[in-house]
């Protein structure tokens, strides 16, 4: 068994998919548009297989801004490979205007990581 793909309600699907293309290599797939139920998403592919669904619906409410801990989905993790890439990666966000939540670290459970927010609100751990 494994997780097929996570899916994340957001406001701009163009900027959204872009961050994701930039930083993490995902690869956009065809546009998704259903006119009835006025959605539209990307599914976006990983190289290790891991795909992501990202959909809008401008009828969804836009919770961006609000305490970040709360029940449900907190964070999803991504790794790059090694310390070396989690802290280019931080720092080329960093330079780029994104937020870094939690600066590179090894955590007391062993993973080494830092944690950013995407363009729309999500919590991202970058870990080895």
């Amino acid at each position: 068994m494994r997780i097929e793909h996570l899916a994340l309600w957001v406001t701009n699907l163009e900027s959204s998919c872009a961050y994701y293309e930039k930083y993490f290599g995902a690869q956009r797939g065809e546009l998704y548009t259903n006119p009835k139920k006025n959605f539209s998403s990307y599914f976006l592919s990983f190289s290790n297989g891991a795909r992501l669904e990202l959909m809008h619906n401008p009828e969804i409410p836009n919770l961006v801004g609000q305490d970040l801990e709360r029940l449900g989905l907190v964070h999803f993790a991504v790794s790059v490979g090694s310390k070396e890439k989690v802290n280019a990666l931080t720092e080329e966000l960093r330079k780029d205007g994104h937020a870094i939540i939690g600066e590179p670290r090894t955590t007391g459970d062993g993973y080494y990581e830092s944690v950013t927010l995407d363009p729309e609100g999500n919590r991202i751990e970058i870990t080895t």
